[in-house]
């Protein structure tokens, strides 16, 4: 079940690849790039960083992690070569933006590889998220902090209401106009009804052996920027 769930996934994001930049736009009202930048800056990274930005999509968060830290080097890495090549194509001015296939549940890189770890809009699409939450954890360095950035549900009872809204009958209805996808952008949120709210993800976080886990909310409190420390 968990390997065809995450085929369907694989599958989705390549179908919609020629319109998920725009559709991030919209769907976020244009801020999806600031929140990258505030995930990248997360990291705190030294001289000479190397960073994995798992599920890098188009490759945005790996551009903020480079903006941020402009002498970091990042491995941007995705399980759609689809999506994967359209961040390659993004990138290609950055040579210090290297790409690879990876699945986040079975990342071939050795342990304690990266000085540091991004992810945007990955953790709600794991099959497994304790698996994958590990899998980070584990390629990254003693000491060095890995980035979630998430969407999340809104717990202010009047705002959660326009949210559920939004997010459930509109966004597919304009995945369907712009990017014409409906089923693409109904499983998106979708996608948020079984995920954990910030906190019991926070907890998650410590149970599988996070320090120092924090979490920052954004967009009255539909984003959330999970940091901990490995």
């Amino acid at each position: 079940m968990e390997q065809e769930r995450a085929k369907q996934i694989q599958t989705m994001f390549s179908r919609i690849t020629g319109r998920y930049d725009l559709m991030n736009k919209v769907m976020t009202g244009g801020q999806d790039q600031a929140w990258r930048r505030i995930a990248a800056r997360e990291l705190q990274l030294g001289p000479n960083g190397l960073v994995l930005d798992l599920a890098t999509g188009t490759a945005d968060l790996a551009l903020a992690v480079r903006e941020a830290h402009p002498d970091s080097r990042v491995v941007a890495a995705d399980f759609s070569e689809t999506i994967l090549r359209a961040g390659a194509a993004k990138a290609k001015h950055d040579p210090e933006i290297q790409f690879a296939v990876g699945d986040a549940l079975s990342l071939s890189f050795p342990d304690a590889t990266f000085d540091g770890c991004t992810n945007a809009f990955l953790l709600r699409n794991a099959v497994d998220l304790r698996r994958c939450l590990r899998e980070m954890k584990r390629v990254v360095k003693p000491g060095g902090r890995v980035a979630c950035m998430e969407i999340t549900h809104p717990q202010t009872p009047v705002f959660k209401q326009a949210f559920q809204l939004y997010f459930y009958k509109m966004v597919p209805v304009i995945g369907g106009v712009i990017a014409g996808d409906p089923k693409a952008y109904s499983y998106l949120p979708n996608s948020l009804t079984q995920f954990p709210p910030a906190e019991p993800l926070k907890r998650i976080m410590q149970e599988v052996g996070y320090r120092d886990v924090r979490y920052r909310l954004l967009a009255l409190g539909t984003m959330a920027i999970h940091v901990g420390t490995v």
